[in-house]
This record gives C-alpha cells, structure tokens and sequence, in this order.
C-alpha cells in the first residue's frame, strides 16, 4: 500500500482552525486470488488527538475488484481542526474464489502542513 497526502490550503481556513488534507492511496494484491474491497474503517486523528471516526461501504463509491498483480488507486479527502495529524484504519476484503472475508490493515500515515515544517 502506498500513501502520498498534500496539504490544500485553496479548501482550509488556518484563522478558523480548519486544515484540508487531499490523499491519494494505492492499493497493491500480491496475492494469487483476485480480491474485492467491501468496507473501509479510518481513525482520523489531530494534534489534540481528537478523533474522527468513518466507517462505511467501499472507498468513494466503490467497492472495487483486484486482481492478483493489480492495484486499485483512489483520491479523497479529510480535514483536521489542526495544521498536523495522522490517519489508520482497516479495509475489509473479500476473497473472491472461496468468500473468504478478512482485514487488511491501513499503516498509520500523517498529514503535516507545510509551513508546520519550518
């Protein structure tokens, strides 16, 4: 899995303490059986480790097939009430051969705005 995140200043309001994250993810099967991403399940946090949770069907509409060899690439969003954060969550798969349900882990990822940086 892959993750690139980018601070969208067009969309935040920092004098209202609202931070928008664009994010694009890339999800790769290495197995050797096509897979379906049925659920997805985020824990959304700031700096104040606030915590937003977002649970719900598929990815931004869809609840797409893999093939073994393939990846799946999708672009969404999230804002935070501070300028860093951080994002983890689960999918949950679908083996298509046998129905076979399991989860696939989200590794932690952060959102970082970049005058936070210097």
């Amino acid at each position: 899995m892959q993750v690139r995140t980018n601070f969208d200043l067009r969309h935040s309001k920092p004098n209202s303490d609202f931070f928008w994250f664009n994010y694009r993810i890339r999800i790769e099967n290495k197995s050797s059986d096509a897979v379906q991403l049925l659920r997805r399940h985020w824990l959304i946090y700031d700096s104040f480790l606030l915590t937003n949770e977002v649970e719900g069907e598929g990815v931004v509409g869809e609840t797409p097939y893999i093939e073994p060899g393939d990846s799946h690439s999708y672009d969404s969003h999230c804002n935070l009430h501070t300028d860093m954060g951080f994002m983890e969550g689960t999918y949950l798969m679908k083996r298509i051969s046998d129905g076979h349900l399991f989860f696939v882990d989200i590794p932690k990822f952060g959102m970082v705005a970049p005058f936070r940086l210097n």
